[in-house]
């Protein structure tokens, strides 16, 4: 119907807390984006939250769904980018000197794991990208300028998303790599969960 109605979601993921796998949305991010039409935002802090809240107020064409993290995050878009980037879907947050060896991908509360796993890589003296994405239909629908100024042919690159992995695929391709999670979680503290699924910095590190 193109209608402009923006949902807003509460819980994204397994960092909620005790509420158990009844209240983990492993499959809702991957399901809500593949609704034509419909914009599935996952921020990853204020600033990014801020700049989906606006384009989905400003469009007049279509639904969008913010799917946002319970636990407290880390600051990071607004001190390194313009909301002209984040607008596009997906950009690069953190780029390394030279040419990239590898590309992050992540959204939401695991960019922070991403942003974590570079620091570690760099001082492995590994020269690796941090790409936030978060609104994939909207990067989707840029120009292959930008697409491959943001992931570059023929450079490796890793998802991560506390979610199912299927749907990043076709971002990492078959020679890539995508940390998440085909299972339902568990009942017990975020960090915990995140440890016993293996979404975190170490496992990220390792695949890199």
């Amino acid at each position: 119907m193109k209608q402009r109605v923006i949902y807003v979601l509460t819980h994204d993921s397994i960092g909620l807390g005790e509420d158990g796998p009844t209240h983990q949305p492993i499959e809702h991010a991957s399901s809500l984006r593949l609704i034509p039409g419909l914009h599935l935002w996952r921020p990853c802090d204020g600033f990014e939250t801020a700049v989906a809240w606006i384009e989905s107020i400003e469009r007049k064409d279509g639904p969008a769904a913010m799917f946002l993290s319970r636990q407290n995050l880390p600051q990071y878009s607004g001190t390194r980018v313009q909301a002209e980037d984040i607008l596009k879907g997906g950009y690069i947050l953190s780029d390394c000197s030279g040419i990239p060896e590898a590309v992050i991908i992540a959204t939401g509360s695991e960019v922070s794991l991403a942003m974590q796993a570079q620091e570690k890589l760099i001082a492995l003296g590994k020269h690796v990208r941090v790409v936030s994405m978060p609104c994939t239909a909207l990067f989707d629908g840029q120009d292959m300028v930008w697409k491959e100024h943001v992931l570059p042919r023929g450079i490796r690159r890793i998802a991560i998303e506390a979610g199912h992995p299927d749907f990043w695929r076709k971002y990492v391709g078959l020679e890539g790599d995508v940390i998440g999670i085909n299972r339902f979680g568990e009942s017990a503290p975020a960090p915990d969960v995140y440890e016993l699924l293996g979404v975190t910095v170490d496992h990220l590190v390792a695949s890199v």
